[in-house]
């Protein structure tokens, strides 16, 4: 192996070029940015904007720490990329963080809907032509930590748990709202869709007004919450916006059926449909109409009850088991037949893989304040910033001059950053001017290239 020199350049490098990619977005919020300027101004020092700004461009490179903002102080390129005027220290970054925490999270959905209006992305319709709207909670582990709202979780660990909002199938969060981890997933939802539905209904009627289909888990299984989703339509007629339906998995709580029972009954209704997947199974599908507060008409639930007499592993059961599932839904049985519905949530279950990506690629597993305020407010900016790496990898990988990576529908975060944002650089001063200069041997410079000149231009996205 032969023995290599260390030397240092006299020339500035940068390895993170994509932060001129994440720029061009920033740019296009400056309107919501002037505005949160003008809310909480500063006499002096670093403007509150310049604080957002810094922030994101650490958490597009999967860093959630403070202190990782020192790494770039004195760096031109860091400064000129995402539009910052007066760099803070990470002491600076952290205590305005803290004391603006709440005010600037009245901001943040505002910074997201501008983001995705302005770019206009393909959100990811399903078959049927309903836009998903999958909203869930799910848990963050802090645990041997002092941090304020750390509590137990229903997987056991001690942690939050927030709630995500993502439109359509390709990820795009419309927000990531922090919670306490003893708090119940269904409290607090209902003012939460009061914000995020809305928004939902706005980006759809400027992308094709595709109808929303909000899908939520058996945690969610509440008559407010359908009473709240229902009321988004009252609005929607009013202002022209699509309409949104609901599909929710149903909780049986202490109120479910006995199972024996309502077995023997499906055996003697001769209108019974019985179907055999395998030896030892059979599942037959039913529609209920059930009266839930709140509603004048009775509301749809889809029932499947499963009899398993053999398990998957080819042993005979002693005792048949018997499981009973149900998903209540505003679609309309001559739209959707009962076996449509149950496919249709099976699809909810994808937005798992869009929480992995919150608590590995952005590293906020272990949120990094000791504050409840400020940690929400890192939520609501971890949501801005994937939405932008989102944006660059739609539109950066995937095509003939994408460096090299296996067919997919969907970049995941980690790729994008990757790819897109760790590129290394020669920062070149010219005629008053700032230029990147790839390697001649970096096969995302031709994507690169491209991507930049797009974004560059005037009302692109």
């Amino acid at each position: 192996m032969p023995a290599f020199t260390i030397k240092q350049l006299s020339c500035d490098l940068t390895p993170v070029a994509g932060l001129s990619l994440v720029g061009h977005h920033l740019s296009r919020l400056a309107p919501v940015l002037g505005r949160i300027d003008a809310a909480l101004p500063v006499r002096t020092g670093v403007a509150t904007s310049d604080i957002v700004r810094a922030y994101v461009g650490l958490l597009v490179q999967g860093k959630s720490d403070f202190d990782a903002i020192e790494n770039y102080r004195g760096d031109t390129f860091y400064k000129q990329s995402l539009g910052i005027s007066l760099l803070a220290s990470s002491a600076t970054l952290r205590q305005r963080m803290d004391a603006a925490a709440a005010p600037l999270l009245e901001h943040a959905p505002a910074l997201i809907e501008t983001l995705l209006a302005q770019a206009r992305p393909e959100f990811g319709t399903l078959a049927c032509g309903w836009l998903p709207l999958d909203i869930d909670a799910f848990v963050m582990d802090n645990s041997d930590t002092a941090k304020q709202g750390v509590g137990r979780t229903y997987t056991g660990v001690d942690g939050y748990c927030p709630l995500a909002a993502y439109l359509g199938t390709k990820g795009y969060c419309l927000a990531l709202q922090l919670r306490e981890g003893q708090q119940h997933s269904a409290r607090g939802t209902p003012e939460a869709l009061r914000q995020i539905a809305p928004i939902a209904q706005r980006l759809s009627a400027a992308g094709g007004k595709a109808p929303i289909l909000a899908r939520l888990d058996a945690g969610f299984d509440s008559a407010e919450i359908m009473a709240e989703l229902a009321a988004c339509n009252k609005a929607a007629a009013d202002e022209g916006l699509p309409r949104v339906d609901w599909l929710i998995k149903w909780n049986p709580r202490k109120a479910a059926a006995d199972v024996a029972t309502l077995v023997a009954l499906l055996e003697g209704n001769p209108a019974t449909v019985w179907s055999t997947p395998r030896e030892g199974k059979r599942v037959t599908v039913w529609n209920e109409q059930v009266h839930i507060e709140g509603f004048e008409r009775p509301q749809r639930r889809v029932m499947r009850l499963v009899e398993r007499t053999i398990d998957a592993r080819g042993q005979r059961l002693i005792e048949p088991s018997i499981e009973l599932q149900g998903w209540t839904t505003s679609l309309r049985t001559r739209q959707f037949d009962a076996q449509q519905i149950i496919a249709l949530y099976e699809g909810h279950g994808a937005h798992e893989q869009f929480h992995s990506e919150f608590k590995t690629d952005l590293d906020l597993q272990r949120l990094p304040s000791g504050k409840f305020a400020t940690n929400e407010l890192v939520c609501a900016l971890a949501a801005l910033a994937m939405n932008i790496l989102r944006l660059l990898g739609e539109a950066g990988l995937h095509g003939e001059d994408a460096p090299v990576r296996h067919a997919a529908k969907r970049r995941r975060i980690k790729t994008v950053i990757q790819e897109l944002i760790y590129r290394a650089a020669r920062l070149i001063r010219h005629g008053r001017r700032l230029a990147l200069g790839l390697g001649a041997n970096d096969r995302s410079a031709s994507a690169f290239a491209r991507l930049h000149a797009q974004l560059a231009l005037p009302g692109c996205g």
